[in-house]
């Protein structure tokens, strides 16, 4: 049986807020690094999921020289909010790896966030709005509190990135229960400043133009509507001076990032050489 070509250092934790271990695994290229590092952030609405969803991109990315650290979230329910939290979640992540990156053998100058849906969305913010005041500085007796949050690389992959549109939406769907609302603490009518602070397109500036973005989304997403999302915060990026690419998989509906890559057919496999070309450049 071949040695795998990647090392697994499970269930680190990268921070403790709020009493809640935050916890991630690793996967580490077999070569000597120091390895450009991607963070990786789940889907589930929010509300649910799991950082084992990246369990087929971590063997993957590591054999071709990318570390990949998959992330758990602090995350909502009804009466219980979870923003900002989640993305000062995300923003821990990115400190504890820049912070301990020699000891990790990762290299601290080249990471980049890749989330799917909810996931997508918490990258967006971090990546472009971390060093927001409505975003920054929440935890600051964290070890590596006072680190850097930039990121060189965001890939969105079916990402929610206008609350307000998100919120109309479920409010269509499913009017008993709206994930966002649940998310925020609030609806729109309420309090329209928290929509703007949790809507990665708020963020779309000059000022954070320096973050090469890829988003991908497929051509069949009954849940995220690609116009409202995809194409909507694509226009805003290139209006800002982002280098800022898609991939669109045409057949592919919502939730697909966790499926195999090796699969026939496999929309996974199709994003995959892509995003490699991407990474290639860019990170």
């Amino acid at each position: 049986m071949a040695e795998p070509a990647f090392e697994l250092r499970p269930a680190l934790t990268y921070a403790t807020h709020d009493g809640v271990a935050l916890q991630g695994d690793l996967y580490l290229p077999k070569a000597a690094g120091p390895s450009p590092v991607l963070i990786a952030v789940h889907g589930g609405g929010w509300q649910q999921g799991a950082r084992s969803a990246f369990q087929h991109w971590g063997p993957y990315l590591a054999a071709r020289g990318y570390a990949l650290f998959a992330v758990s979230y602090r995350l909502a329910k009804k009466g219980k909010k979870a923003f900002p939290e989640s993305v000062r979640d995300v923003l821990a992540a990115i400190q504890y790896l820049r912070g301990n990156a020699a000891a990790l053998g990762i290299d601290g100058a080249r990471i980049g966030l890749f989330g799917a849906s909810a996931g997508a969305h918490l990258c967006a913010l971090a990546a472009l709005g971390g060093r927001s005041p409505a975003l920054a500085g929440g935890y600051p007796d964290d070890p590596q509190a006072g680190i850097d949050t930039g990121v060189k690389v965001l890939v969105g992959v079916y990402g929610v990135y206008d609350l307000v549109e998100m919120w109309q939406a479920y409010r269509l769907n499913s009017p008993l229960d709206n994930n966002i609302e649940n998310f925020i603490g609030a609806s729109p009518m309420e309090n329209r400043q928290l929509y703007f602070d949790a809507s990665p397109v708020s963020y779309a500036t000059y000022a954070a133009n320096k973050t090469a973005v890829l988003l991908a989304c497929g051509t069949e997403d009954d849940l995220v509507d690609r116009k409202a999302h995809t194409d909507a915060f694509l226009r805003a990026l290139k209006q800002a001076g982002f280098f800022a690419r898609t991939c669109i998989v045409q057949g592919a509906g919502h939730y697909w990032l966790s499926d195999p890559l090796d699969e026939p057919s496999s929309y996974s496999g199709f994003l995959a050489p892509r995003l490699g070309r991407f990474l290639a450049e860019k990170l």
